[in-house]
């Protein structure tokens, strides 16, 4: 799953990559062939190695972005859903947090999975309400302070 405006950066990432990353990386596949014997050429090397490397994301890329489930992004704040940025409360702890694909998860950054346990327990609920998750460290529970959409 991903958003329209989450759709919207692969696609510009995947544009930069095939234009800009590309150029860049066959500019230093040819500086290297003119430095002669390729058999001994580590910068030749490197930028072919580099090459593949670019070449893997673009594929992987243009995968995600062909098989990408677009989801409305949330309209208001009335429930917690994909997309949506919500504030939550353990004890005096506030936490906030933009629920993402798998894909684009990066806790520390504030950002997690649909797909973990932690957002799917929170998934549907209104401000006030609260919702205990099961972890292998203990239960959490979290009372959802606040909803923005992203």
């Amino acid at each position: 799953m991903v958003t329209v405006a989450g759709l919207a950066a692969l696609q510009a990432e995947l544009d930069e990559l095939e234009g800009s990353g590309r150029r860049e990386i066959a500019d230093r596949i040819k500086t290297a062939r003119e430095w002669g014997d390729l058999k001994e050429n580590s910068e030749y090397h490197d930028a072919k190695n580099d090459q593949a490397h670019l070449e893997t994301k673009i594929a992987r890329l243009r995968e995600r972005i062909s098989s990408a489930q677009v989801v409305e992004e949330p309209s208001g704040d009335s429930v917690v859903a994909f997309g949506c940025t919500v504030t939550v409360a353990e004890g005096a702890v506030h936490r906030r947090w933009t629920i993402v694909s798998s894909h684009d998860a990066a806790p520390a950054e504030g950002r997690i999975s649909s797909e973990s346990p932690v957002a799917k327990a929170l998934m549907g609920l209104r401000p006030g309400e609260r919702a205990e998750v099961k972890l292998p460290k203990g239960e959490l529970v979290l009372t959802v302070v606040s909803i923005s959409a992203t």
